[in-house]
């Protein structure tokens, strides 16, 4: 698996947009057709890359199998997702859900939700962090992850070995932000990376699950994952989204690359 997904990063690898602001992200794919304000604020700025041609990854087969699996899997796991929201407000008082902004369809903004796995003021521990350690910082530039992150607390980092704090994501695929798979959600500091292959990220659902999850997850580097997402949307069929749903179960019961 290393050796192949290794193999199409090479093939594929997209250089990155050099301006920071990405006015020259050039998009090769057609996607959506949506004027979205990023963070549903009137008045900022519209990103680059919301006015292109519509063209949604899997149309209405995989949007009816998205709704029908999702709210399936909320009423057969809500006792466990009670059971797992009393222990997060025991544990410290704090809020059960982390709400973090993440890009969309079509270049669309929506809060991805996520058991809370962390401290309350995580973004003060990783500001701090990340000043004082130029190595986590390299890190956290390269692949926006920490292996040692020290926002985790000791119930968040038992959920994140088994991707529990990622259930709540079954409500954002049931409005129609996320889908069951598909490319992980970025953030904008990502688009970047992305380079050419931005296009493609945007014409599907980001993923409750995808081909990242299954291929190493935190362990395969950042260029290897945009070939990953480009290669699902190129590729895309239902059977392959039954594969990468399949393939999971063994990946979150094996741990591997969670951290």
């Amino acid at each position: 698996m290393a050796n192949g997904t290794s193999a199409l990063a090479s093939q594929r690898r997209e250089r990155a947009a050099t301006d920071p602001s990405w006015p020259g992200v050039t998009v090769s794919a057609a996607t959506v057709t949506r004027t979205h304000v990023f963070g549903g604020k009137s008045g900022s700025a519209t990103p680059p890359w919301t006015d292109l041609q519509a063209r949604v990854v899997g149309g209405g087969f995989k949007r009816g199998f998205d709704v029908t699996a999702a709210l399936t899997a909320i009423i057969l796991l809500l006792p466990m997702l009670c059971l797992i929201a009393l222990a997060i407000k025991l544990w410290d008082r704090g809020p059960v859900f982390y709400r973090h902004r993440r890009i969309g369809l079509g270049g669309s903004g929506f809060d991805c939700l996520k058991f809370r796995s962390m401290v309350v003021n995580g973004d003060e521990v990783l500001s701090r962090h990340l000043t004082a350690n130029s190595t986590a910082a390299r890190e956290w530039e390269a692949t926006r992850k920490l292996r040692d992150d020290p926002r985790i607390t000791p119930l968040g980092a038992s959920m994140r070995k088994t991707s529990i704090d990622e259930l709540p994501q079954l409500v954002n695929i049931l409005k129609g932000e996320m889908s069951f798979v598909g490319p992980r959600p970025i953030v904008t500091a990502e688009v970047p990376k992305y380079g050419d292959a931005i296009g493609h990220y945007l014409c599907a659902r980001p993923g409750l699950t995808g081909p990242w999850q299954i291929s190493g997850r935190n362990d395969v580097d950042y260029s290897t994952r945009v070939a990953l997402d480009r290669g699902y949307v190129e590729e895309w069929s239902f059977w392959r989204d039954v594969s990468i749903i399949a393939k999971t179960a063994r990946v979150v019961v094996t741990a591997r690359g969670c951290y």
